[in-house]
């Protein structure tokens, strides 16, 4: 989204610089001149709806690197960055012209967007900056507080409430929207779905009266819209222009060291599912041979735990499938989902079986896997064959896909995670890792010792700049000086 960022950029520079009367200059410098927040709305949207890297699949399990190792193939990551506090600034500079006119739908996406990038902040750290965060230019608060989680995830929920019931009847169309067109009946939709999202990832707090998160899932369910199809998936469409086309399109990272997994492979081939030709492309020596498309035998992917090197000589010899060259090669490859209307249906699957809500797990099962199918079919040009309707419902019966609801607890939630999982390629971030650590489905090899680790440390940035509230923020947590990857935050607790 380049072209869109360079047009926002300059935008924002010629009506906060160009537009000034050079004697309000003298008389008041200080004074930021004013802007539609539509403006600022294309810029945030193409940000948090674009693909959000490889960095997650090496974790998952879904690829390896074979010119080296790559820190989150082996768990052995380290630091992550604040850079989202950059977007937030952007999304409260919105939300203050929203204010300024009084615009019920743009203060409802900017508490959306706010709940969205500091639920990311919160699950890649634990406590951060959040009742304090942004204040610079208003209240002069340079060095915010940390908030405790559990004080985040309440203040997430309660923005993505208010930004519920800012659109509540609102039929306003939303100028500027790259992902709805205007629709503020699909952001409603979008943003309770999103609500669902953040209670599940509290499974593990479900007996907290403070937070009564089997109830308010409940109420939201029964009372609030969600999103009912494929149609009202939270998704960012490509272009085939200049800064709009697929984030990964002609990206150098998937030049000769990226290969897929084996254990992604393996998954897609016991089930004998058609999104591995979707996916994977086939082994050099496969295609050699004229294997068909559809010959789950013509995939095979490295061993994730095995030296680098070894799997270089595998790869070399030409039996390691790389990723599909349309992900590289297409500029209008499929949309990137933010939160697409399977991972709901997943969500429910899970609440159901749960007893959060009183409705059939097998159903939802079914549902996202169906919706899934269905999205490859609407988008992965030259391979709908594959994924028809038909499809879908033969895979269903499989002996590894087929769900009861009289199965134990345990063997559903591992149906439902597995199949979530096999939904997250190149869609959806780092959600299959943090719901791994949620739920331990589906399982994640691993190096004796090198268990997933449950977060990242804070920036150095933190320790130099905000040195006070960062120690106080770890030792409240993990005790002091115990910033470290597999300290246990409050949500895993």
């Amino acid at each position: 989204m380049k072209k869109i960022a360079i047009l926002f950029s300059l935008t924002v520079l010629m009506v906060l610089t160009g537009c000034q009367d050079l004697t309000d200059l003298n008389e008041n410098p200080n004074n930021v001149s004013q802007t539609h927040p539509q403006l600022l709305l294309t810029n945030i949207a193409s940000n948090a709806f674009s693909v959000d890297g490889t960095s997650s699949l090496y974790a998952t399990r879904i690829l390896v690197q074979t010119d080296g190792e790559n820190n989150n193939q082996y768990y052995s990551w380290d630091r992550a960055s604040f850079d989202n506090y950059n977007m937030l600034g952007e999304v409260t500079k919105m939300m203050q012209e929203a204010e300024r006119i009084e615009s019920n739908e743009y203060i409802a996406l900017a508490k959306f967007f706010r709940a969205y990038y500091f639920y990311n902040l919160t699950l890649t750290f634990g406590d951060v900056p959040y009742s304090e965060a942004l204040m610079g230019e208003i209240e002069e608060k340079y060095l915010p507080k940390y908030d405790t989680q559990k004080e985040l995830f309440v203040g997430i929920l309660k923005e993505l409430a208010e930004a519920n019931d800012l659109l509540e009847g609102n039929i306003t169309i939303i100028a500027g929207d790259i992902i709805y067109g205007g629709e503020t009946g699909k952001w409603q939709k979008l943003v309770n779905s999103f609500r669902l999202k953040v209670l599940m990832t509290l499974s593990k707090k479900e007996g907290d009266a403070d937070l009564n998160i089997k109830s308010a899932f409940a109420n939201i369910f029964n009372n609030q819209p969600i999103m009912e199809s494929n149609e009202d998936n939270g998704q960012l469409v490509f272009l085939d222009e200049e800064g709009s086309r697929y984030s990964e399109f002609n990206s150098s990272s998937y030049g000769s060291g990226m290969y897929m997994s084996s254990t992604f492979i393996e998954r897609l081939q016991d089930r004998q599912d058609p999104r591995l030709f979707i996916y994977s492309g086939q082994t050099k020596n496969a295609k050699e041979a004229g294997l068909a498309i559809d010959d789950f035998t013509a995939y095979e992917g490295g061993d994730p735990l095995a030296p680098y090197a070894e799997v270089n000589d595998k790869a070399a010899a030409g039996d390691v499938s790389k990723v599909n060259l349309r992900y590289t090669t297409d500029p209008t490859t499929e949309p990137h989902n933010l939160m697409g209307y399977w991972e709901l249906q997943f969500i429910l699957s899970e609440a159901s079986v749960r007893g959060w809500i009183t409705t059939n797990a097998k159903e939802h099962y079914e549902n996202g896997v169906k919706s899934s199918f269905s999205f490859y079919n609407d988008f992965a040009k030259n391979y709908e064959s594959y994924v028809e309707p038909a499809d879908a419902d033969a895979y269903l019966l499989g002996t590894k896909v087929a769900f009861d609801n009289a199965l134990s607890t345990e063997v559903k939630l591992e149906l439902i995670l597995t199949q979530k999982y096999l939904t997250s390629f190149l869609q959806s971030g780092w959600r299959s890792y943090f719901d791994h650590l949620r739920t331990g489905y589906p399982a994640f090899s691993q190096l004796p010792g090198a268990t997933p680790p449950t977060r990242w440390m804070y920036p150095n940035s933190e320790y130099l700049n905000n040195t006070e509230n960062v120690s106080a923020a770890i030792e409240r947590q993990f005790g002091a000086g115990n910033d470290k990857i597999r300290e246990i935050p409050w949500w895993l607790n």
